[in-house]
C-alpha cells in the first residue's frame, strides 16, 4: 500500500493534489482542519482485511471502515516520522565525526529508507549490508551513540518487515476469509457469460458448478472444454458405410435441401448408380417435386411411398443399392400422419437410422419438442441446419448435449454440395465462441451509435 499526505489551503485544492500524484483509485484515510489549511492521508491499493491484520488487536475497537483507515493512517505517520527521526540523527552524526557521505550515497539511503519503498527494503537488504552502509568512517569514538543507533534502526527494520509480510500474506488471508463467496461469485459471473453463449439456465448453471477455483476466464475455457467433450459427434460417413437413413423434422428444418447435399457429395465421389432417394410424404400436393428436381439433375432414382407401395416393399426394390437416403413429410405432433410416418420408419424389417434435422435458429423450447415428438422413430443421430442464420450456437449444442444424439453433420448455407460439412465438436464450440464475439460488436456498436 502506498500512502502519501497533502497540505493545501482548502479542502480542493488538496483533492486535486490527490487526483495529480495518486490518480482516481487513491482512498483518503484521514483528513483534518490544520492552522494553514487541511491535511489529507491517502492510500493506493488499500486493503481492509491487510489494514485489520496489521494493526492487530487494535482493530477490534474499529466498528467503521472510517474509524479503521483512521488507525491505518496514523500508524503510517507515526513510522513515517520514527523514519524521519532516524535519518535526521543519522546525518547530525555523521556531520560531528566528518565522516558525512557524498550526496549520491545519502540519496541511495533516503531511497532505502522511504516509506513508499518498504516492501523492496525488507526483501533485499539484509541487516549486515544496511548496518555497513550506516556505519561512518573514522575512529571509535562515539560508539555507543551508534550502537543505539543500530539499535534504534533494527527496531525499524523488524517493524518494517512485520509489515512487508502482512502485505504479502494479506491476500491470501483475505481469501481464506471467505473462499465460498469468491467461488460463489465467480460461478455466477460464468453461468451468466454461458448463457450469454446460448446455453439454457439450467446446462449454465450445471457447467459454472463443475468449475474449480480459479480465474473467470480459466472456468471459461474448461467450461467449453467439458461442453465440447460431451458432445458426441461422428458417424458423417454414410458414402463409406452406406445403408438407409431417414431424416425426420418439421417442415422448413432443411431436410429436402440437406439430402440434395449428401447426394450431390455422394455422386460426385462414387457416382449415381448405388445411391437412390426415396419420400414417404403422400400428405403434401406437389411435395415431391424438389425431390424428384435432385433425382433428374444427379440421374438418382426417386421412389414415393405411399397407398399403393408401403416403405418395406420400396426398400425391398432398393436392396441393391449402397446408399438410400429418405425424406419424411415434415408433420406436427398432434397430426395423425405424424405418428404413422415415425411408426412406419421404427417397425420397418429394414434397418432404418433415423436423424432428427435440427434447425440452429430455434429456440431452447422448440428443439425439445421435436425430439419429444420425432424420439419415437429410435433417432440415431441428428443433422444441424441453417448454422449461417443462427446469432448464437449455444441453444443447438446445449440440445445435442442434453439429449446425447450424435451430431452427423451440419450446413451452414445453401449451396450444394459446397455447404455440408462432417460435425466436429471442437470446431462447433470454436464457431460458437466466434458468434458470441459477433454479437458483442454488435452490440457495442449499437451502444455507441
Amino acid at each position: 500500500m502506498k500512502v502519501k499526505r497533502f497540505f493545501a489551503a482548502t479542502m480542493s485544492a488538496a483533492l486535486r493534489q490527490v487526483r495529480e500524484s495518486m490518480g482516481d483509485d487513491a482512498v483518503i484515510l484521514s483528513s483534518r482542519r490544520i492552522d494553514d489549511g487541511v491535511e489529507i492521508v491517502t492510500a493506493l491499493d488499500y486493503d481492509e482485511n491487510m489494514a485489520r491484520q496489521k494493526l492487530g488487536e487494535a482493530a477490534a475497537d474499529a466498528t467503521s471502515d472510517g474509524r479503521l483507515a483512521e488507525l491505518q493512517a496514523e500508524q503510517h505517520l507515526r513510522l513515517q516520522e520514527e523514519l524521519g527521526r532516524s535519518r535526521s540523527r543519522i546525518r547530525q552524526l555523521r556531520e560531528q565525526r566528518g565522516g558525512y557521505e557524498p550526496r549520491q550515497r545519502s540519496e541511495e539511503v533516503r531511497e532505502r529508507l522511504d516509506t513508499e519503498n518498504l516492501p523492496s527494503l525488507s526483501e533485499t537488504r539484509e541487516p549486515e549490508a544496511l548496518r555497513a552502509s550506516m556505519t561512518p568512517a573514522g575512529p571509535a569514538a562515539g560508539g555507543d551513540e551508534l550502537a543505539a543507533m543500530r539499535r534504534e534502526l533494527d527496531s525499524l527494520r523488524a517493524m518494517i518487515s512485520e509489515q512487508g509480510s502482512a502485505r504479502r500474506s494479506a491476500p491470501l488471508a483475505g481469501l481464506q476469509a471467505d473462499p465460498q463467496e469468491t467461488l460463489d461469485a465467480v460461478r455466477k459471473r460464468l453461468a451468466e457469460r454461458l448463457e450469454e453463449f446460448g446455453l439454457s439456465g439450467t446446462l449454465a448453471a450445471s457447467l459454472a458448478r463443475q468449475s474449480g477455483r480459479g480465474k473467470l476466464e480459466d472456468n471459461w475455457k474448461r467450461a467449453l472444454r467439458t461442453l465440447a467433450a460431451g458432445l458426441k459427434t461422428g458417424g458423417g460417413d454414410w458414402a463409406t458405410r452406406g445403408g438407409i437413413y431417414a431424416l425426420v423434422g418439421p417442415t422448413g428444418s432443411g431436410k429436402t435441401t440437406t439430402i440434395g447435399k449428401i447426394a450431390a457429395q455422394y455422386v460426385l465421389e462414387h457416382g449415381a448408380d448405388s445411391l437412390a432417394l426415396v419420400t414417404t410424404d403422400r400428405y403434401r400436393v406437389a411435395a415431391h417435386e424438389q425431390l424428384f428436381v435432385f433425382g433428374r439433375i444427379l440421374n438418382v432414382p426417386v421412389r414415393v411411398v405411399d397407398d399403393s407401395h408401403s416403405l418395406d416393399e420400396v426398400l425391398d426394390e432398393l436392396e441393391d443399392r449402397h446408399l438410400v437416403l429418405i425424406d419424411t413429410a415434415g408433420l406436427s405432433g398432434a397430426d395423425p400422419g405424424c405418428q404413422e410416418q415415425l411408426s412406419e420408419l421404427a417397425s420397418s424389417r429394414h434397418r432404418v437410422s433415423p436423424h432428427l434435422v435440427v434447425p440452429a435458429t430455434s429456440q431452447s423450447r422448440i428443439m425439445k419438442s421435436m425430439w419429444h415428438c420425432y424420439k419415437m422413430a429410435g433417432l440415431a443421430g441428428c443433422i444441424m441446419t441453417k448454422l449461417d442464420e443462427a446469432l448464437t450456437l449455444g441453444e443447438v449444442l446445449g440440445f445435442a448435449l442434453e439429449t446425447a444424439l450424435p451430431v452427423a453433420w451440419i450446413t451452414d448455407g445453401q449451396k450444394i454440395p459446397q455447404d455440408l460439412h462432417p460435425a466436429n465438436a471442437a470446431s462447433l464450440v470454436r464457431l460458437g465462441v466466434e458468434r458470441l464475439r459477433d454479437v458483442r460488436k454488435q452490440q457495442a456498436m449499437a451502444e455507441g451509435a
